[in-house]
């Protein structure tokens, strides 16, 4: 045999073996498709949390006290395998007995009734963390021809539907439309709604003067308005239109308006303000649209239907989380000024909201309240952090036992 014909072999069998190897870690790994999420516990001590000795944990027990208001009414769960009703009514009953505003009390019931859990993504421990905040926006109950912009009440031929109802793999995802023919069909797109889907039916909630302000009032799931008659109408979420939401900053990376790393709701709305020609088109991929309701007393409502807490409520991802848990978070968040460096943010929350965003179960938004050093934080916030939950003792040795 011939040297080249030797090295040609040689060559061959090396390629063989390479190809070979990679169609192994191929299937193994589910490379070429997306491996779907799954949430990991993983015992820990309350030694383990990052700065838990110096967080306020008396604001968290305020916010924990709100959600044990509908725990206390609930027969089961949102998410049976965080623990049973009984074992967070307990929890709640403790909760209710320690002094309000008492940092040693309050840290030493949460180390009593609670064990913290370490969450990953199959072991990766890092997820990402954004924010959102209540805008203020400029309206009228009544249109001309400043306030041209609807906002619209939910239509009574909406359906939402839970599909954790009918299969427990689809546990905390929801799908949305209109039932004709005796079918569910989709529901009117965003470009649909706003050239006049749902005009003239007397759904209007009233009008705004600016649609990029609408857009992100949306996004953020309530809202302020200054009224033009004088006072202050407040909204929060109603439904959904059931359609899929997309985030109009991967459009704009893609388009190589911006960078990725410069992605923020500062950077999207300076760009949709620049460029109102296209605007429409560029929201208008984000086919979701909201639905409003006029908030009475405190708010603004997340999705567990109590008030939420500035700087201690967490929007999470259903699928993985229930409401009411509570959360220490370890990751950072930016300074209300833009240039100044990034502070640690270490402390504990309670999942009481969602958003279409909020996928993973290493996942959060957390919600900053309402004004300017709000907007600043929320709009610029995307980073990276790792999450504990606080499950009730009985719980947590069930779901993460002691190796």
């Amino acid at each position: 045999m011939s040297r080249r014909r030797k090295l040609l072999l040689a060559f061959l069998a090396l390629a063989l073996l390479v190809l070979g190897t990679w169609l192994a870690l191929r299937y193994r790994t589910g490379a070429g498709k997306p491996v779907p999420d799954r949430l990991m516990l993983a015992p820990a001590r309350f030694a383990d949390l990052p700065g838990w000795r110096e967080d306020a944990v008396e604001e968290a027990l305020a916010t924990f006290l709100r959600s044990c208001a509908r725990i206390e009414r609930a027969e089961t769960r949102s998410a049976d395998f965080m623990g049973t009703a009984a074992e967070w009514r307990d929890a709640c009953s403790g909760a209710a007995k320690v002094p309000r505003g008492d940092r040693g009390r309050a840290r030493a019931f949460f180390e009593s009734a609670f064990s913290p859990v370490a969450a990953s993504n199959h072991g990766e421990r890092t997820g990402l963390f954004t924010g959102y905040y209540e805008p203020t926006l400029h309206g009228s109950r009544k249109p001309s021809a400043r306030y041209t912009v609807p906002l619209y009440r939910r239509p009574p031929e909406l359906v939402m539907v839970d599909l954790g109802l009918f299969r427990e793999e689809w546990k905390g995802r929801r799908i949305a439309g209109r039932v004709m023919d005796r079918a569910l069909l989709p529901f009117p797109d965003r470009a649909e709604i706003a050239t006049g889907a749902l005009a003239g039916r007397g759904l209007e909630l009233a009008w705004v003067d600016d649609p990029i302000d609408a857009f992100f009032m949306e996004i953020q799931g309530s809202g302020r308005i200054e009224l033009a008659e004088g006072g202050v109408l407040r909204v929060g979420y109603a439904a959904q239109n059931g359609q899929p939401y997309f985030a109009i900053g991967r459009d704009l990376v893609e388009r190589g308006t911006l960078k990725k790393e410069d992605v923020s709701l500062q950077s999207i709305r300076a760009w949709l303000l620049a460029h109102p020609r296209e605007a429409p088109q560029v929201m208008a991929r984000n086919r979701s649209y909201v639905f409003f309701d006029e908030l009475k007393g405190e708010g603004p409502l997340g999705a567990e239907g109590v008030a939420l807490t500035p700087g201690r409520s967490l929007a999470v991802d259903l699928k993985y989380l229930p409401l009411g848990v509570p959360v220490w978070l370890d990751g950072q968040a930016p300074a209300p000024a833009e240039r100044a460096a990034d502070r640690p943010l270490r402390r504990l929350l309670v999942a009481q909201d969602t958003g279409g965003a909020i996928t993973g179960p290493v996942r959060g938004d957390v919600f900053w309240g309402h004004g300017e050093e709000a907007a600043a934080i929320a709009g610029r916030m995307k980073h990276p952090g790792r999450v504990w939950l606080l499950l009730p003792r009985s719980a947590a040795a069930r779901l993460a036992p002691p190796r």
